[in-house]
């Protein structure tokens, strides 16, 4: 279930990689009626070796019918003030934030340079990701790891141009969060690895909010969504690196009004890199990869990061 959003079904667990197990509750003989609204935090879970550990936090909204012998019945509604839930979420992102830098670590140590890529859902990321890959492969070996909530399409896709691949498949979770790409990066193979491409998924919401323990964090806006979308999903465009306007090659065909969108771009993320790119006619596509080639060559000679 999303701690942010709430989307999903309380009490799902993430499947694929990021599975857990799913633990069931059995109460004592009472005649109680329960409704539940769970959110749960888990620990770290297994990084590189450890053991996995769980931390249940549970805001509950309660309904309780009690039978009683002398013919009465009680009902009790019992409420949390929403404090508690400010509280839970603030420690969620806590975690999250320490097992990323813990993830970062780890990465700079490998000589990894490190990519999360967001976008709404359709903007071209995984034909992005092909041909980024594609471009350099005689230059720099990519590995990647795929977020989806279903299917492993997205992952046969890229590993037709020989890169390595793992899938997170989420379930009804609509972010990946830094535990579910530890477990991911123990299952790829990094011997040779200069670059790391985690495909976030599709949502320009939840997964702002979380680092995975990236160096760049990419994300793309591709033509036919409008050049207002910067202003209607700001968090998402402030926290870029860099932000990819994809499919430009069909900005005569959407009406692209060029000047607004790079102003909007400019607005709320003035700090970060802009690339208009065509991966499906090549347009762009020189300048992007040799800017990963840069930023790979300055990746060498980072300071180690102590977690």
């Amino acid at each position: 279930m999303c701690r942010d959003c709430g989307c999903g079904l309380p009490g799902e667990e993430p499947i694929g990689v990021s599975a857990h197990h799913h633990h069931e509750h059995e109460h004592g003989p009472h005649s109680h009626s329960h409704e539940h609204e769970h959110e749960h935090e888990h620990g770290p879970g297994l990084h590189h070796g450890e053991e996995h550990a769980h931390a249940h936090s549970h805001p509950h909204s309660h309904t309780h019918s009690h039978s009683h012998e002398h013919g009465h019945t009680h009902d009790h509604e019992h409420s949390h003030p929403d404090r508690r839930t400010l509280e839970l979420r603030q420690s969620i992102l806590a975690k999250n934030e320490r097992l990323a830098e813990r993830n970062r670590g780890f990465f700079h140590a490998r000589g990894l340079l490190t990519l999360n890529v967001l976008s709404s859902p359709g903007s071209g990321k995984t034909t992005l990701l092909r041909e980024t890959i594609r471009v350099l492969q005689k230059k720099l070996k990519a590995g990647v790891i795929v977020g989806d909530l279903a299917t492993d399409n997205d992952s046969e896709r890229l590993r037709e141009t020989g890169a390595p691949v793992v899938q997170i498949t989420t379930g009804t979770v609509c972010h990946l969060e830094a535990e579910m790409v530890a477990r991911a990066v123990n299952q790829l193979k990094l011997d040779g690895l200069e670059l790391l491409i985690i495909e976030n998924v599709g949502n320009l919401v939840c997964p702002a909010s979380y680092d995975l323990g990236e160096d760049l964090r990419v994300v793309l806006l591709s033509v036919p969504e409008g050049e207002d979308k910067p202003l209607k999903y700001p968090p998402m465009f402030q926290a870029a690196d860099v932000v990819i306007v994809s499919k430009i090659d069909l900005a005569e065909a959407c009406g692209l009004d060029r000047e607004k969108l790079l102003a909007n771009l400019r607005r709320v993320a003035p700090m970060a890199e802009v690339f208009e790119i065509s991966a499906k006619m090549g347009k762009g596509m020189d300048a992007w990869c040799e800017f990963l080639l840069k930023r790979q060559q300055e990746s060498k000679t980072r300071e180690p990061i102590e977690v």
